[in-house]
């Protein structure tokens, strides 16, 4: 594991260097998050990562960004944060991440010039400081065209606005190839990663268990340090749980709906220490996790041990208020 002292690092923005014990973070929020969200938390935070908005299915097209966005960029910038754009594939009819949708735009390299310049547009005219590549469940093939995504945003953006792109987290470094990811020529490409290291347990994938627990945290990390250097990294951080039942599919919880859940079943909630989350089991069998606060803190002190640029919390409004 490597190990370093934090780094700040400046990036461009109306008061952007706002670093929190050397760590300049960043929160996600959904279009329509009330403006009081934002408020309660820009003490913790240099970035609002807002999302966002969705390539078409062909990878021809990317949506344009609506009125409650372009507010947010507004809100962002008048509590001092950065405003950068979350690009996705996350398809309007099954509300998951779509792969073919990444396949249609990553490899055909006049799609990606052609949405690359029509988010350079949007940056330029509604006030972002930068878009947040988060496409997911890509396979190896879609890699090359990864990159050139990111160079062509950094391209046809100005100097100061920045590109980062959300990885989902592994400890396999071989894995991240095989999801689209070529961490080294990202690495020259992409100002910052953020390392999405949640969804280690979830209900549809895996039994019940952390969301992300700390021991598997720092050694995806780890892996991820191999290539590209901590001062570039944000450590993704929950903000929510899951529930699993004896019957029927779970699903995902904000930090006050499981805390409800288990004072309305009259049930007790445990700490475990070692993930770092709590846990509970209801009377008809349910088991909750979920991660809070407390949690936030702790990989609040990894981010600092690891010398890691910053957290990278999905997200407001359904997590606690920061500290």
């Amino acid at each position: 594991m490597l190990l370093a002292l934090a780094v700040p690092v400046t990036l461009s923005g109306p008061a952007s260097a706002r670093d929190v014990d050397g760590l300049a973070s960043t929160g996600y929020v959904l279009g329509g998050t009330p403006d009081r969200i934002v408020e309660r938390d820009a003490h913790g935070l240099a970035t609002l990562g807002i999302d966002g908005v969705g390539i078409t299915p062909d990878g021809r097209d990317v949506a344009l960004p609506d009125g409650q966005l372009r507010h947010l960029v507004r809100t962002a910038h008048e509590n001092g944060l950065r405003a950068e754009l979350l690009v996705h594939n996350v398809s309007e009819v099954t509300g998951d991440f779509d792969p073919k949708a990444a396949a249609a735009l990553l490899r055909h390299p006049r799609r990606i010039r052609s949405v690359a310049a029509q988010l350079a547009s949007f940056v330029a005219a509604d006030g972002f400081d930068g878009i947040h590549i988060d496409l997911e469940s890509m396979s190896k093939e879609d890699g090359p065209g990864l990159v050139r995504f990111a160079e062509e945003l950094q391209a046809r953006m100005a100097p100061e606005k920045t590109v980062g792109i959300a990885m989902m987290a592994s400890t396999d470094r071989r894995e991240y190839k095989q999801r689209g990811y070529l961490l080294g020529p990202l690495d020259q490409t992409i100002d910052t990663v953020a390392l999405m290291t949640y969804d280690q347990h979830g209900p549809g994938w895996s039994g019940p268990g952390p969301i992300g627990a700390l021991s598997w945290q720092r050694e995806a990390l780890g892996t991820l340090f191999q290539v590209v250097p901590p001062t570039k990294v944000d450590v993704g951080v929950a903000g929510y749980g899951y529930s699993w039942p004896t019957h029927g599919t779970g699903r995902s919880l904000t930090v006050r709906q499981a805390r409800k859940l288990v004072a309305r079943d009259g049930a007790t909630a445990k700490w475990r220490a070692r993930p770092g989350e709590w846990t509970a089991k209801l009377s008809d069998g349910t088991v909750l996790w979920w991660s809070d606060g407390d949690s936030y803190a702790l990989r609040q002190q990894l981010a600092v041990d690891l010398g890691a640029h910053g957290l990278a919390l999905w997200r407001l409004g359904s997590a606690d208020p920061l500290p």
